[in-house]
């Protein structure tokens, strides 16, 4: 199996890419695709993909401590 990452883009969604299953609350699995972005800011109409609306009107930067 394929090594899943997970990376939180700059003020955007959240970088999913490896062989992970998606599943909703109710136990549906939507389907399934090599990468993919899943919104972080509420404001798309693909929920829970990206489709991008996000841009200039959302701001969150996260960055993992390093010692």
């Amino acid at each position: 199996m394929a090594k899943v990452q997970i990376k939180v883009m700059n003020n955007g969604p959240y970088r999913i890419t490896g062989e992970v299953e998606l599943v909703d609350a109710d136990g549906n699995v939507f389907e399934a695709k090599p990468a993919f972005s899943l919104c972080r800011c509420g404001l798309s109409s693909k929920l829970p993909y990206c489709d991008g609306t996000h841009k200039g009107k959302f701001e969150s930067v996260v960055k993992a401590e390093t010692e």
